[in-house]
């Protein structure tokens, strides 16, 4: 197939294409990002989530590939919404899986004076701390070892910067984990933060 011309391009002018090529742009988004997720949630050993996303991956995508195949001899304009909703879905799909924050990590946190008092104010949350005694460049450090949820994260960081503005943290994927303690005391977020204040 040729690359489409100016000439293909003005095909989207006609309604039922400009609909075909909606259609296969908002369906490639949705399988995309399905896929995204999908394929990070296999990595964290989801294995039941993977299953059901794939499941509706691969339903939209030969929905999607049929209708193309199809008709894309006759309007190879298709092609750029089947390429800009293929592209558009990565997006979204990180964007998702962001937001949703699947799985646990590990998070490392490197404090020179307020390491003892950073892990005190998180087990005061609720939060379990193991605390580790190491040497840095410019002398002695503490290093505190937490084991929670990626969705903590969007609450922790901000909080150890208020205990230590000089923190410095790592974060890791934990595959597995034998028991992660939720904290008893996670700050409240969005609607219920708002609710809260009334």
């Amino acid at each position: 197939m040729a690359f489409p011309t100016f000439t293909d391009l003005l095909a989207v002018a006609d309604p039922a294409v400009l609909a075909t090529g909606v259609m296969v742009f908002v369906a490639r988004i949705f399988d995309v990002a399905i896929g995204t997720v999908r394929t990070i949630v296999t990595v964290q050993g989801r294995t039941w989530v993977a299953f059901f996303l794939a499941v509706f991956e691969v339903t939209i995508w030969i929905t999607v590939i049929s209708t193309v195949i199809q008709r894309v001899s006759e309007f190879p304009v298709l092609v750029f919404f089947y390429s800009f909703g293929y592209a558009t879905g990565n997006v979204v799909g990180i964007l998702v899986e962001k937001r949703l924050a699947f799985g646990m990590i590990i998070l490392k946190i490197f404090s020179i004076n307020n390491g003892q008092v950073m892990a005190k104010a998180f087990r005061d949350m609720g939060q379990p701390v193991t605390v580790f005694h190491g040497e840095g460049r410019n002398g002695p450090v503490h290093q505190l070892f937490l084991a929670c949820r990626r969705r903590d994260l969007k609450w922790m960081i901000p909080h150890l910067y208020t205990i230590d503005r000089d923190a410095f943290y790592v974060i890791e994927q934990a595959r597995d984990v034998s028991k992660v303690l939720k904290p008893v005391m996670t700050p409240l977020g969005g609607w219920r933060q708002r609710h809260n204040r009334k």
